[in-house]
């Protein structure tokens, strides 16, 4: 009897504790002070030594593996020179001209002719337009000629009187920009062109210049240039005094298409380099010489190397991420380029998650900062790491839980199959703290599901944000399921949608649904589903597919027909509309806006320089069209993604919308 009553007492001291705990409101999600803080940043090591360099507040401190220290007047100067260090501060652009060093390089107009800055709509990895030789000598930038592209109008009301104003927009199937390489050198402050387009078709200038890289000498230039169909990669070598083409190191050929990402990697010596391919099915890294011949393939498996880290000193090794072990996480490895064997750095604590790794020249120590589903972050030093059974590890730091006062959601990682009945597909599932036994709980799918997106991994809170552990807290399940056509798994994984974007992805999405139905808490007459850009398209066309299921829909910044996205992603993923028709119009949501049944919410930026306003507009006319009512709410200044602290009233303004018609 004792017993009985002690167990109940501390169920009811532990049920009272749970209820005191801190519930999140809705203007608190964009709190940064809810989100885990690091300590310590910029982490280098000081060349050719094991002390570990960084920024502890504003305090510059060492770390030689035993203990920590202030630096010396020396060491600081020398670490903020390179962490603080930005060469592309001696470029400047004023009225549309390139100025290197305060020389006027090129002419443009910032908007017809575009200097210096990322081309092809930041895609291929593309970040920039600013490519500085390795001593500096020389500048390689993007000239990006618009003028042939149609002017695409946003408008701006704030002004007395409405005013237009004009982006360049190459749509799907239309014209698009043409972009050559300049190379400037400061020392005799030349310029000159790269040959890239070799003759004057359309067909030729309109091929996408990608992967810009130096020779480690700086005589050359190479550049993977991709053709408008993008299923034919050429990595071509210039001379960068001359601009002159000198030859094609290789070519790849994909019936979907090519996709390269990374520049090539030069070897220590310079003799050699790596390359990033998915050639065999997987992201993997190939040897090659420098003439182009190959000279074998450095890692392979059902896997991606997901980066490159750097060499070792000898250049005997590389160190890299990878997803080998943890398709979910990502973990750092050391691989011997001649015997092609592989071990994992960052399982010495037996705790899987994401890593990320800061390592010595020699190669034999590291800092690894590391965070995963129920730890917010901490930075171990690690010393011998050559020596797995000898390694010697001494924390930096562990993250304080920001929400540790506060009633936290169950989150659990786990795996379905796909509808091809064989696929493992990774999902989060997101649960209400205290659940009631025997409760059912309204439930929310969020759903992105395109390329080069991966929402479920091993970090914290699964890769969700404070908004699910709000809804969760408020009594929702929030699931998320990262279906075929989403990255880290392979070619065929992601590339299984080509010329039909929706529908391996819904099929796979439904699935999840399935698994969700099957849970005894889920009430499935109360299932909504959510997402934003891609995931807008995904979840229109889930709404409308399936009314029977979803109760309510909210889109944000929607796809609705592909022919309006454009023209790199749109045809990478579609070919063109004159290429694919069908496609175009099976995978169209204009003519399904017949179909809608219960609410919907959709949401968009008028000034949306990504998917532009025209899409939910065209939509939202089919549906009074079909006399459809439909839910529309407009962020009159803003582009694709809410921010700011319209960010907080974009968050309630869904989570209202799911007390009224979802709980």
């Amino acid at each position: 009897m004792k017993k009985t009553l002690l167990i109940l007492a501390v169920l009811l001291l532990a049920g009272t504790a749970m209820a005191q705990r801190k519930m999140l409101k809705w203007d608190q999600l964009m709190d940064y002070k809810l989100y885990p803080q690091r300590p310590m940043r910029g982490f280098m090591f000081d060349p050719g030594t094991d002390k570990l360099m960084y920024m502890k507040d504003t305090v510059c401190m060492v770390f030689d593996g035993k203990k920590e220290r202030l630096q010396t007047d020396a060491e600081k100067d020398s670490y903020l020179a390179v962490v603080k260090y930005v060469p592309s501060e001696r470029v400047e652009t004023k009225e549309g001209c390139l100025y290197v060093d305060g020389k006027l390089v090129e002419r443009g107009d910032g908007y017809n002719i575009v200097l210096g800055e990322s081309v092809h709509r930041n895609e291929f990895g593309i970040e920039g337009g600013l490519f500085w030789s390795p001593n500096q000598s020389r500048l390689a930038f993007y000239r990006m000629d618009q003028s042939m592209v149609v002017d695409y109008p946003l408008v701006n009301t704030k002004a007395r009187e409405a005013e237009v104003r004009n982006i360049k927009y190459p749509m799907a199937g239309m014209q698009s920009h043409w972009v050559t390489v300049g190379v400037w050198d400061t020392h005799n402050e030349k310029l000159v062109y790269l040959n890239t387009a070799r003759d004057t078709t359309v067909h030729e200038r309109e091929m996408y210049l990608t992967n810009i890289a130096w020779s480690p000498d700086e005589k050359y230039v190479f550049i993977a240039k991709v053709n408008r169909e993008q299923n034919h990669m050429w990595l071509e070598q210039y001379d960068a005094v001359t601009g002159a083409f000198m030859k094609v190191l290789f070519e790849e050929t994909n019936p979907r298409y090519v996709e390269p990402c990374e520049p090539m990697i030069f070897t220590p010596k310079g003799d050699q380099f790596l390359w990033f391919s998915m050639r065999d099915g997987y992201k993997h890294l190939y040897l090659y010489n420098l003439d182009g011949s190959l000279v074998k393939q450095v890692t392979s498996g059902e896997y991606e190397v997901e980066g490159f880290i750097q060499f070792d000193k000898k250049g005997e090794n590389i160190f890299i991420y990878a997803n080998k072990n943890n398709l979910a996480g990502r973990d750092a490895y050391k691989v011997n380029l001649k015997k092609g064997t592989m071990e994992c750095l960052t399982n010495y604590n037996a705790v899987e998650g994401t890593h990320t790794v800061v390592i010595n020249e020699a190669g034999t120590c590291m800092v690894d900062v590391f965070n995963s589903v129920d730890n917010p972050g901490e930075a171990n030093y690690v010393s011998n790491i050559n020596k797995p059974t000898n390694h010697k590890v001494s924390n930096l730091y562990k993250v304080e839980n920001p929400l540790k006062d506060y009633a936290m959601p169950g989150i659990k990682l786990g795996t379905i199959k796909a509808a091809d009945g064989k696929t493992d597909l990774y999902y989060r599932l997101i649960t209400p703290p205290n659940m009631e036994p025997g409760k059912k709980y309204p439930t929310l799918v969020y759903v992105y599901g395109g390329p080069h997106s991966q929402l479920v991994t091993d970090s914290w809170l699964a890769g969700g944000n404070l908004y699910f552990t709000f809804l969760a807290q408020q009594g929702y399940v929030v699931f998320t399921v990262d279906n075929r056509g989403t990255d880290n798994r392979g070619f065929e994984f992601e590339s299984c949608t080509h010329r039909h974007l929706g529908e391996i992805e819904m099929a796979d999405q439904m699935e999840g649904v399935n698994f969700l139905q099957s849970l005894p808490y889920v009430d499935k007459a109360r299932i909504g589903v959510e997402g934003w850009s891609f995931g807008g398209f995904m979840t229109i066309t889930m709404k409308l597919a399936h009314p029977e299921v979803f109760k309510v829909g909210c889109a944000g910044g929607p796809v609705i027909d592909w022919k309006w996205y454009e023209i790199m992603y749109g045809e990478r993923y579609m070919d063109t509309p004159q290429e694919n028709p069908e496609g175009y119009e099976r995978v169209s949501l204009l003519d399904k806006a017949k179909d809608l049944q219960g609410h919907l919410l959709v949401i968009h930026g008028a000034e949306d320089n990504t998917v532009v306003w025209q899409h939910s507009l065209e939509f939202i006319e089919r549906c009074i069209n079909n006399l459809k009512q439909v839910d529309y709410f407009v962020y009159p200044h803003h582009e694709h993604n809410v921010r700011g602290r319209e960010r907080n009233h974009l968050y309630y303004k869904m989570f209202q919308y799911y007390e009224d018609y979802l709980k």
